[in-house]
């Protein structure tokens, strides 16, 4: 297994089928247009091949804070349901921390739903530690 960063072309439609999976609530049409969208502002897609195939996705941004410094937030992580377990999540993650040292990144951050009990454990094995809680109002036009 192999990791690209892709950015547009067919690479990052398939790249798109794999975040379907996570991100529900979007159509494939309309997350493609979202990746777009947030690809000009600095998104970027680390995908995993397999051979050919894309199996699993990580979509992040390099920032700054004064909480953290120089760090990557990974927005979305997921391999294809029929991927699962067989290494393409490590190999992602290891990358993912491999490029935060090569750009200069003293931390890397996620956060992830409170029902995804198998992904906690996942992070856990691979040296994510729960850190913060993450609060929000995501209904800030109609408050």
């Amino acid at each position: 297994m192999d990791v690209r960063i892709v950015t547009d072309g067919e690479a990052l439609e398939e790249a798109a089928v794999v975040l379907c999976h996570l991100r529900t609530q979007f159509t494939f049409a309309s997350l493609l247009r979202q990746v777009k969208k947030q690809v000009k502002e600095g998104y970027q897609l680390a995908c995993v091949y397999d051979g050919d195939k894309i199996v699993a996705v990580g979509g992040f941004v390099i920032g700054l804070k004064l909480a953290w410094g120089k760090f990557i937030y990974v927005d979305d992580v997921i391999a294809l349901p029929e991927e699962r377990s067989k290494g393409a999540g490590k190999v992602l993650l290891d990358w993912l921390k491999k490029y935060a040292k090569q750009q200069g990144c003293d931390q890397l951050h996620l956060d992830s739903g409170v029902q995804r009990f198998d992904a906690h454990r996942f992070y856990h094995r691979e040296g994510l530690n729960i850190a913060s809680h993450h609060l929000s109002n995501t209904n800030i036009q109609d408050g």
